[in-house]
């Protein structure tokens, strides 16, 4: 593709067409607000411990320790779910960390969009597993709460029911690709004047269901480590699989014109995105159709690779996803020799549908403190992952970040590409 600067770029937006974010909310295996998610991964902890899977064994995993009750009834708790409790904490920590004055805000004019990769999976186990072993087989004993819990919408619901929203909300099914959707979803309905408001972002309770683990481990695609620390390592020539995770990041979004009005401090901006779909495979990847989504991308922006000073890759540890993506990235980003590359799951896991933004949260202080992190675990880098400006083993300082790119991808050929600008 040709790149060129466009007469559409955002400086010739008003800042009421602009979509910043002003508030980050966070639960991840490596913090729960964005300077302890940032601090902990400068400092190369990872969140990875072993955890005993139901059915499979004990199994390098990325757990959140979080104070489920901080913002939450325990009745409540006991009726909703645990991505619901995790998108709750989330919202509150997201709302607050944007100085908002919460009580003035008319609710009607706030929505809540939230990717997931899948939702209900542990419920439903836990209740076939009572119906046959405990309860006979008999119907009757079947909870009652059931639905709701396992409900699509239910982790946006209970945000809802929790925080009196009665704008819209909904979820975004798109497997590992769901939180860069659910943060596209929520800068398109505040452009369609449908809210003024948006708290959006992607939410996973993926360790909560044993299906999980055992069917990836089925498809000879889950790590094995003997020191769960070092279990995720992508485009490294020994890895072996990805590691699950929980997790959840919700952001809180607005037109940059009402941030100014308020002086909000402001994160970012969400400058562009693409999403396509392979149409190719349920589960391979295709680096034509990345290389397309981070084109178009790039171009809705209005600028060339060049201009990118950071590229976080989705990179999950599978052999075949990091080959494809780096074939794709050595690609779009051949001539641009200042552009930087990471990945950030050699820390955290793969938290699935909420992955890209507590991913996205793990970098965007680079517009700030001017460090690209490293990519935890790589110690031999895959030849056939060989990237140019590859961040590996220590971090990176680069000064005046202004533009970084954010890959997501999932399963059934589902792509997506986030582009955020310094403001």
């Amino acid at each position: 593709m040709l790149f060129e600067k466009q007469a559409g770029d955002n400086v010739n937006k008003s800042d009421n067409e602009r979509i910043v974010i002003t508030g980050v909310g966070i639960v991840s295996p490596c913090g729960n607000s964005l300077i302890e998610l940032r601090e902990n991964i400068l400092s190369k902890k990872t969140g990875i411990k072993f955890l005993q899977v139901p059915h499979v064994g004990n199994i390098p995993a990325g757990v959140c320790v979080f104070d489920e009750l901080k913002f939450h009834t325990k009745k409540m708790r006991l009726r909703g779910t645990r991505a619901g409790s995790i998108s709750i904490y989330c919202a509150h920590e997201a709302i607050n960390n944007s100085n908002i004055d919460w009580k003035s805000v008319d609710k009607e004019r706030v929505g809540i969009f939230l990717g997931i990769a899948e939702h209900g999976s542990g419920e439903n186990e836990r209740e076939l597993e009572d119906f046959f072993l405990q309860n006979n087989r008999n119907i009757s004993l079947w909870s009652h709460q059931h639905n709701f819990k396992t409900v699509a919408n239910s982790p946006t619901g209970e945000v809802s029911v929790n925080l009196k929203i009665t704008g819209p909300h909904f979820t975004i099914g798109g497997a590992c690709a769901a939180g860069n959707l659910g943060l596209i979803q929520g800068v398109q309905q505040i452009l369609l004047g449908e809210v003024d408001y948006a708290l959006a972002g992607g939410v996973s309770e993926s360790t909560d269901a044993f299906g999980s683990f055992a069917s990836f481990l089925s498809q000879g695609a889950l790590a094995q480590n003997i020191e769960a620390e070092k279990a995720c390592r992508p485009l490294d020539l020994n890895r072996n699989g990805l590691v699950i995770s929980e997790g959840g990041g919700i952001f809180f979004l607005e037109k940059l014109s009402n941030a100014k009005k308020r002086n909000a401090k402001i994160f970012g901006e969400i400058v562009s995105y693409h999403y396509n779909s392979d149409a190719i495979d349920y589960l391979l990847p295709s680096f034509e159709r990345e290389i397309n989504c981070m084109e178009n991308a790039i171009r809705k922006a209005g600028i060339t690779p060049s201009d990118i000073d950071l590229v976080n890759l989705h990179a999950t540890g599978t052999i075949a996803g990091d080959i494809q993506e780096a074939k794709a990235v050595r690609k779009v980003f051949e001539n641009a020799p200042n552009t930087f590359i990471n990945a950030t799951k050699g820390f955290l896991g793969h938290a699935m549908g909420a992955a890209s933004v507590i991913e996205i949260a793990a970098n965007i202080p680079s517009f700030d403190d001017e460090m690209i992190h490293c990519s935890a675990n790589v110690e031999d880098l895959d030849p056939e992952c060989e990237l140019k400006n590859f961040v590996f083993k220590d971090h990176k300082e680069k000064k005046d970040i202004q533009y970084i790119l954010k890959n997501s991808f999932g399963m059934m050929g589902i792509n997506s590409t986030i582009i955020l600008k310094k403001i």
